[in-house]
């Protein structure tokens, strides 16, 4: 038997370029929009507090900072802050500071999946503009739960990376210009949708549930994940595979650090990027210092000392140069997603 309930509950997500597109996005909402709105933008913890007040200047529904404890109220958006995870428990709204998921504090995915738990075939996600896969296991939550999943159409997005992952994930997404999303939005929000019931998904789940009520257990994958080889780019913890059959796969390490595997080797990139720059300054400072040395020893008469100085100058200039070319392949061998690489390029029916 089932029972019927409204799409009431809309989730728009966004990164990179997502300023811009979210005012475009909100400011065609209509003042009694018969739903509740949840906005995520990835935010640095250092980044204050005036986005709802640039993103209020072009809505005709409030727009404030949520706070933890928040009821969902149709009519008002309720953004995520700096810092914490935004995430749906019940009627009301949770705050986080769990750890970084996908290298985000606030993620996306967990938001979305937060919400397909507690909307079901109510919700309805909204990916815009933004680099990587952030939001793409979130949106497949939703869609197994029987909600809506709208995207923005990749060739439009500044950065195409999370609208061309999310339609990888959720084949069965909906693919528009964002001045198609509006309408789409007014036909969809408040319309009586059927449920027979939650779908199990226990992966999800998991992740909300420890971000609500962190536990104290250690190494939480030892058991039941495969220990995948690397350690975790924020803790240095071990990883493990939480799950490889669900595009995009996930992977978690002890502490919580959650990752898919674009935005894992974009952080490892991050890593190598900065331990390249760190070997080139102290291999400069040691050529300064061993050319230095060698032009004193040949000031002096020394000579034998002078050479073995200006060789080591002259291996340490060797390998400086190395290492910057090593730095220049840098944005092919560490940035998936990168335009021009297949991760940017998805089909679309």
């Amino acid at each position: 038997m089932t029972r019927s309930q409204r799409r009431d509950l809309l989730v728009i997500v966004a990164s990179a370029g997502g300023v811009s597109v979210l005012q475009q996005l909100l400011a065609e909402l209509p003042r009694n929009l018969p739903a509740s709105v949840l906005v995520l933008l990835h935010l640095s913890e250092g980044s204050g507090g005036a986005l709802p007040r640039v993103l209020g200047r072009s809505s005709a529904l409030p727009v404030e900072f949520a706070r933890d404890g928040d009821r969902l109220e149709h009519g008002r958006i309720l953004v995520a802050p700096p810092g914490n995870h935004l995430l749906v428990d019940g009627s009301a709204v949770r705050l986080s500071r769990g750890p970084r998921q996908n290298g985000h504090r606030p993620a996306a995915d967990p938001l979305l999946g937060s919400a397909a738990l507690a909307a079901g075939p109510g919700a309805v996600a909204v990916v815009l503009t933004g680099t990587l896969d952030d939001g793409a296991r979130g949106s497949a939550a939703i869609a197994r739960q029987g909600g809506l999943v709208l995207v923005q159409d990749p060739d439009e997005a500044p950065y195409p990376g999370m609208p061309n992952a999310t339609i990888a994930a959720v084949p069965e997404a909906r693919i528009a210009p964002l001045r198609d999303l509006t309408a789409l939005l007014a036909e969809e929000m408040g319309r009586p949708v059927e449920e027979s019931g939650p779908v199990p998904d226990p992966e999800t789940e998991r992740t909300v549930q420890l971000l609500l009520n962190p536990v104290t257990e250690l190494d939480p994958y030892a058991k039941n994940g495969r220990f995948l080889g690397v350690s975790c780019p924020t803790c240095g913890g071990p990883v493990y595979a939480e799950s490889e059959d669900r595009e995009p796969p996930r992977y978690e390490c002890i502490v919580g650090h959650a990752w898919t595997a674009q935005s894992l080797l974009q952080e490892q990139g991050n890593d190598l990027e900065f331990a390249l720059e760190l070997a080139v300054r102290q291999l400069e400072e040691r050529m300064r210092l061993t050319r230095r040395l060698a032009d004193r020893a040949a000031g002096r008469g020394h000579e034998l000392s002078a050479a073995s100085f200006g060789n080591a100058s002259d291996e340490a200039l060797r390998a400086v140069r190395v290492l910057r070319g090593l730095m220049r392949a840098m944005p092919d061998l560490w940035e998936p997603g990168k335009e021009g690489s297949e991760t940017r390029s998805v089909s679309r029916p």
